[in-house]
């Protein structure tokens, strides 16, 4: 059975309160699956530490967004997929291709399109990228160290989209507006 509580900070596990503090602090809001994730103080403090180092690289925050967007995509995590879509527009993400990345499309920037193209053979092939796959994403304009830096965003993907599978938290109300079904269900 399926029973995660959504944890305030005063009823989330004592290992995980300052994390829930933080995270308030820094976006202003603790988001539902955040809460329900805090039942484990590890999966917290490990999903926002690589969160941290990943914010922290070489992407734009738009990127960052596409990736996130691609990787909720082939996972299918609702919550993740209405997050994400909020926080790109937010970031400047054009809504044609936010769009394009809900059904599972690539975006019609050259740019973004090898991205979210380079992420999506991570997520599907587990890893097994060819090399013409990291030739198209360099030839976009990405560096070698970069296609390193996509499996770091797919590991932080990971983390908070099979952590909506197992614990099913309602997607916060900042977020309705862009609930989402799989389309390939």
């Amino acid at each position: 059975m399926f029973d995660y509580q959504v944890h305030t900070i005063e009823s989330a596990p004592e290992g995980s309160k300052a994390s829930l503090q933080g995270l308030s602090k820094g976006i202003g809001m603790i988001p539902n699956l955040a809460a329900a994730m805090s039942e484990s103080p590890e999966l917290l403090r490990g999903f926002l530490s690589i969160r941290e180092i990943f914010y922290g690289g070489t992407f734009a925050p738009g990127e960052i967004q596409v990736l996130a967007l691609t990787n909720a995509f082939e996972n299918g995590c609702q919550y993740c997929m209405a997050l994400h879509s909020a926080f790109a527009l937010k970031e400047g993400v054009s809504n044609d291709t936010v769009q394009a990345l809900r059904v599972g499309s690539s975006p019609q920037e050259p740019k973004l399109r090898a991205l979210s193209d380079f992420s999506r053979k991570l997520v599907r092939d587990r890893g097994h990228v060819r090399e013409e796959d990291v030739g198209a994403f360099q030839a976009a304009g990405y560096k070698k160290a970069q296609a390193l830096e996509v499996v770091l965003g797919v590991a932080v993907s990971i983390l908070p989209n099979f952590a909506h599978h197992l614990t099913r938290c309602p997607v916060d109300d900042a977020f309705k507006p862009h609930l989402w079904s799989d389309p390939r269900k």
